[in-house]
């Protein structure tokens, strides 16, 4: 089955990202973390194994290189597959972001390595069977782009802007990339470098940055003169300062988002940036967090009209995913780098119970995520979901004084009872409106005077008028 969406390429026209038709899109995606470059916080260890070289050479301390190469091989093979691809265009994303690791896919002689290749080659070809768009991620460049321990760099530098060899197995990388997909308009487009340069870093090798950009961006218009190309900021790609001209007709800026309030301020350098040069923008990476915090800050992407995409599909023991893999019995000996190894066949044992437990089928999904991404009931939605700062609405106070630790939930914890509290108050004929993709069965409202308040449907959302002053904390929607 074709799908008309894939009739041409995506690309930028003004501020608004279209499809080949010219139709505005309103993206909704998901990351594929954790495939093609292991992170370590996805399997529970700490930051003494949180790059994919740090797992691997734990792994094969554990049970041997023969085994360790073996378990590297299936998890390949079975951490996303078809099923997933499926399960993720059944939910309503349109898209997938890939992440991908440079050391799996070139070599040091600059030569694309076959089976890493093969892995992304059937990814789009499942996403286009499925009617999903795919955007590339190079996630790890070759030396590392971050400084940091998620980018796979051994040396924890960002090698790509100090070492000559490793700009130019960059540059070969995107070419190839571009060659080999550049008439596959299932590819969303090119997403060059992952977060590149924070913290410190951003200051030293910014230029360098820039130059990089415009140079990948040449290579790849050489071989590819269709494809969207991205360019993430620097500082954890939070940060659009150094963008004062746009590289390419055809490209959009990319920001990340993670423990924020959801308010409009959080998003105003984006905005700024995005009229100024007139380019899209569009918010690649967020989430870690309750479905509060996901509803709302999600609402506020696609009230200013931006494309998402949530991190990540799926991960171990986790409630802040739409997938979770169930954490395999003796796990806590595979994560634990102090005190005696365990026995090589225990741990073999262990690592295959991963394994098994990698399957769609076996995997728990978290309606509560799900629910919050795409406005569906149930749901608790908290006041301040419900208040639209562009207006400087009722709630913009409640926001302004609500602790920052609300914000604060990276492992989807459960809100303290001052964090439940927090409150908008209502004076008589405030309204708030909560945006839902369909009419809920009930609601119930939690307020300090619940009778104060007047809640109907509008056809697209809840408005909660206040008849007299109160204070709302909370709506919850059934199905």
């Amino acid at each position: 089955m074709g799908f008309a969406h894939f009739d041409g390429y995506v690309h930028a026209s003004g501020t608004r990202l279209v499809d080949g038709s010219g139709t505005a899109l309103q993206l909704h995606g998901v990351g594929l973390g954790n495939w093609l470059l292991p992170e370590g916080y996805m399997w529970g260890f700490g930051d003494e194994m949180a790059s994919p070289w740090q797992i691997e050479a734990r792994f094969e301390e554990l049970v041997g290189p023969e085994r360790a190469a073996e378990f590297w091989r299936r998890f390949r093979d079975g951490f996303i597959t078809e099923a997933d691809v499926a399960r993720i265009a059944s939910l309503g994303f349109d898209h997938v972001r890939l992440p991908f690791n440079a050391r799996g896919l070139i070599d040091d002689q600059g030569e694309l390595i076959a089976d890493g290749v093969a892995h992304i080659d059937r990814l789009v070809d499942w996403c286009e069977a499925h009617g999903l768009w795919v955007l590339l991620d190079l996630h790890g460049a070759p030396g590392g782009q971050t400084g940091t321990n998620i980018d796979d760099s051994v040396a924890g530098k960002p090698e790509l802007f100090m070492d000559e060899r490793y700009r130019d197995l960059t540059l070969r990388l995107w070419r190839a990339i571009a060659q080999r997909y550049r008439d596959r308009t299932c590819v969303l487009g090119y997403d060059l470098l992952n977060e590149p340069l924070p913290n410190e870093w951003q200051h030293a090798y910014g230029r360098e940055l820039m130059e990089l950009y415009a140079d990948l961006t040449a290579t790849i218009r050489e071989v590819d003169p269709h494809h969207l190309i991205m360019y993430e900021g620097v500082h954890w790609a939070t940060d659009f300062s150094a963008f004062i001209e746009p590289l390419d007709p055809n490209s959009a800026l990319q920001f990340h988002r993670y423990w924020c309030a959801p308010e409009r301020a959080s998003i105003a350098h984006f905005l700024e940036v995005r009229e100024r040069l007139q380019l899209p923008i569009y918010m690649g990476e967020g989430g870690e967090n309750t479905p509060e915090w996901i509803y709302a800050v999600t609402r506020l992407y696609e009230r200013h009209g931006i494309g998402w995409n949530f991190w990540p599909w799926k991960k171990l023991d986790t409630t802040t995913s739409p997938l979770s893999m169930r954490l395999p019995e003796g796990w806590e000996v595979i994560a634990a780098t102090a005190g005696e190894a365990p026995d090589p066949e225990r741990a073999w044992r262990i690592l295959e119970s991963y394994l098994a437990g990698m399957d769609v089928g076996r995997c728990d999904e978290r309606p509560a995520v799900i629910n919050a991404l795409f406005a569906s009931g149930p749901l608790r939605l908290a006041a301040w979901s419900g208040v639209d700062i562009d207006d400087a609405g009722p709630g913009s106070a409640a926001l302004a004084n609500a602790p920052d630790s609300l914000w604060e939930h990276g492992a989807g914890q459960p809100y303290s009872e001052p964090e439940l509290s927090v409150a908008v108050a209502l004076a008589t004929g405030d309204a708030l409106r909560f945006v839902l993709a369909r009419r809920p069965e009930s609601w119930t409202l939690d307020a300090d005077d619940p009778d104060a308040l007047q809640a109907g449907w509008d056809g697209g959302g809840i408005v909660v008028t206040a008849l007299r002053s109160t204070g709302l904390r909370a709506l919850t929607v059934s199905p």
